[in-house]
């Protein structure tokens, strides 16, 4: 019986780490994709817009801002991921598709050993994806 406990109180941290990795790695997917559907709905409109990037979740511009909302509707970041950026406080992106701010993001979350990064480069708007590591955000083969 003790050795039963013990595999299945294994199981369980190692489930968890498991799901922790999981909100992490969606995440990171969420904010990737933001950014594409903005960048493809200011081209489709042939016209400028913008999004801000909150603590848990894409956010429109702030009230009484001069560019329109890139899209609504944003689901909220996986429980527990924890969100760090340099982007400014609003992304904008021109009707032909380019970015007017770049920067990047650092997504984390308590339970996982990985830290998640996204870099997004001027004027194309170019989004790698990666790892914390010594040097900054790194290439993961493992994406």
């Amino acid at each position: 019986m003790a050795l039963l406990g013990l595999l299945g109180s294994m199981s369980v941290q190692n489930g968890g780490a498991l799901l922790a990795r999981q909100r992490l790695e969606a995440a990171t997917r969420s904010v990737e994709q933001g950014i594409n559907r903005a960048r493809a709905e200011a081209t489709q409109r042939q016209g400028p817009c913008g999004m801000r990037l909150g603590e848990t979740a894409w956010l429109p511009p702030a009230a009484g801002s001069a560019v329109e909302e890139c899209f609504s509707g944003s689901a909220p970041w996986p429980q527990g991921v924890v969100l760090r950026h340099n982007f400014p406080e609003l992304l904008r992106f021109t009707g032909s598709g380019l970015v007017l701010d770049g920067g990047m993001a650092v997504l984390t979350h308590p339970g996982a050993d990985l830290q998640r990064c996204l870099v997004m480069g001027l004027p194309l708007g170019v989004v790698r994806l990666g790892r914390m590591g010594e040097k900054g955000c790194e290439a993961d083969p493992g994406l």
